[in-house]
């Protein structure tokens, strides 16, 4: 599966996850009545879909205490919090749609979601992948104007402003996965080991190499390539802007305009942080689709493949739930704010109070 789409199973090619489920699954017997019905569970893959729970419940956790704390805490409403609330509402639909899907399908060798969830999944998460990584590059975009064009702040702060721009990112993220709807179908396979048939969720049926090469690829230039491309010029201009900046002031005096560009700093290494994780969790994903789509003729079933892909598959999941903790880390404002969400010690009203009378608006 690449990674914005969950189409072949288990990150593996459809023959790929049928073969090593026969190989490995437990037959069990459940009586009913008089009849025996017969079904296959993996058993390890019920520790994989245990870790995928885990990932859920942090992710929901974290990622709707995010929303809280920068939608109703009026000092936590600057520009890019509320990007990191369009991000974390982007992360939410993927970990509650697309993560349970995925983890049961390590416990069955069948798809069990119809035609339907078959077009629908890879287009929810597609859309998502689409949403984090545009979302950062927004944000991103944003750091530079704060930074090397200061005097732009006030228009790009402009509510009207942020919503707009964060529609647009959705809208291009929905445009950009219809394709994944329409062409996911499920198809039917046969398996060169054993010559059995069966029937499967995949973007475009088991024949001819092109369909894979095109698709792998052009999910890695999209998704990956181009926005960290644009990303890293956004902070090359602005560490040579800081760079200069801190030249420029003077050792004493300008204490305010020292704090504010502290400040922006603090921001855009966050702002990067959130950067490296999306490329750390996304990138083994992207490279083992490559792989796979420019071998499709090779199947790989090896364990130490299937491994890697398991590893690649949960990782990228991960990233929709270490957001908001890494936010937590290295923001005292956010984490304050954050626990008093988290933990319901205060009342919306006492924490609209305390935030009306705070003054710093460019901190995190």
């Amino acid at each position: 599966n690449s990674p914005p789409s969950l189409s072949d199973p288990f990150l593996l090619t459809p023959e790929d996850s049928t073969v090593l489920l026969l190989n490995v699954s437990r037959v069990f017997w459940e009586s009913a009545g008089e009849q025996q019905h017969r079904f296959s569970i993996w058993l390890p893959g019920i520790g994989i879909a245990a870790i995928y729970g885990i990932i859920i419940i942090v992710g929901l956790i974290g990622n709707v205490t995010l929303m809280k704390t920068c939608l109703l805490v009026r000092s936590m409403r600057t520009v890019p919090n509320l990007f990191l609330s369009s991000l974390a509402l982007g992360d939410l639909l993927l970990l509650v749609t697309c993560a349970p899907v995925d983890a049961s399908r390590y416990l069955v060798d069948e798809w069990l979601f119809g035609r339907v969830g078959c077009k629908l999944i890879p287009f929810i998460q597609l859309t998502s992948v689409g949403v984090s990584v545009f979302t950062l590059t927004a944000l991103s975009a944003d750091r530079y104007k704060a930074i090397v064009k200061p005097l732009d702040i006030n228009k790009s702060s402009a509510a009207l402003s942020i919503g707009l721009r964060a529609g647009m990112i959705w809208l291009l993220s929905v445009t950009l996965a219809v394709p994944e709807a329409v062409f996911s179908d499920l198809h039917t396979f046969t398996t060169s080991h054993t010559n059995e048939t069966f029937v499967t969720c995949a973007p475009y049926p088991h024949a001819g190499e092109l369909h894979p090469k095109i698709h792998s690829t052009a999910s890695f230039l999209i998704f990956y390539i181009m926005p960290l491309f644009i990303i890293s010029v956004y902070y090359c201009f602005i560490a040579r802007s800081l760079v200069r900046s801190s030249a420029d002031i003077p050792a004493e005096g300008h204490l305010h305009l020292q704090k504010q560009i502290r400040s922006r700093k603090r921001l855009a290494k966050t702002v990067l942080v959130f950067v490296g994780l999306f490329a750390l969790c996304w990138l083994p994903s992207h490279v083992i689709y490559l792989y796979r789509s420019y071998h499709y003729d090779q199947v790989d079933t090896s364990l130490g493949h299937f491994i890697a892909s398991v590893c690649a598959r949960i990782l990228a999941f991960t990233n929709s739930c270490v957001n908001p903790f890494a936010l937590y880390l290295m923001s005292k404002s956010f984490r304050k704010h954050f626990k008093k969400q988290l933990l319901c010690c205060s009342a919306p009203r006492e924490l609209r109070s305390q935030s009306s009378r705070s003054t710093n608006v460019t901190t995190v």
